[in-house]
């Protein structure tokens, strides 16, 4: 099964090699989806995800690992697929509900302008309100390592800096696996890169 890896906003692919070596060594095939908030739009992203996701499964059946803004991404394509869905899919910190930091973010010029209508989504209620819902299997995985208290403008919720854990579930039904970790390097975390192979491997 090949394995299709998403990098985050403001990310690249650079960041999910060493995760993509993890998935290798345990025998998947991987390959990743690169974009560039600021030289695209969503919508032209997601269509460029869906011609890929098309492609690939085409020839042989696959699983998605994608990293915050990558889930999104992802279920924006997979509403959008004529193809097979993937296997399984595992989501790294992705805000599946709106995250209150993007609407301060959103409020700042040159977050606006490095983000484009990526980081104007965030920020926008209607645009989670018509997310598509998955109907492959999926797993979240969230950090916890985020500041909370009077200082944090997460206040008591649970978060890792970025994204809050209550922000990560797309039901109410789910059970997101947490680990100790920040948001921007959570991939990098042996215990995350373990519990995405035992997510493919059906341990999860």
């Amino acid at each position: 099964m090949k394995l299709l890896l998403i990098h985050g906003l403001s990310r690249s692919p650079f960041s999910l090699l060493t995760l993509e070596r993890r998935l290798q060594q345990a025998g998947w095939t991987t390959e990743q989806f690169a974009y560039a908030a600021v030289l695209e739009s969503y919508d032209q992203i997601v269509e460029r995800l869906r011609s890929r996701l098309d492609a690939i499964a085409d020839r042989e059946p696959y699983g998605i690992v994608a990293h915050s803004l990558g889930g999104l991404l992802t279920r924006s394509a997979l509403g959008k697929i004529r193809s097979a869905l993937p296997k399984q899919i595992v989501m790294l910190g992705t805000p599946n509900r709106q995250p209150r930091l993007a609407t301060f973010a959103n409020q700042i010029p040159l977050f606006q302008w490095w983000t484009g209508q990526c980081g104007a989504n965030l920020a926008d209620p209607a645009f989670f309100d018509k997310l598509p819902p998955l109907t492959s299997s999926y797993t979240i995985i969230a950090g916890t390592s985020g500041l909370r208290g009077a200082w944090s403008p997460f206040g008591t919720d649970v978060n890792d800096g970025i994204v809050a854990l209550n922000e990560t579930y797309l039901s109410s039904r789910d059970r997101v696996i947490t680990f100790p970790v920040y948001h921007t390097f959570m991939m990098n975390d042996q215990r995350i890169q373990e519990t995405v192979v035992q997510a493919f491997d059906g341990r999860v």
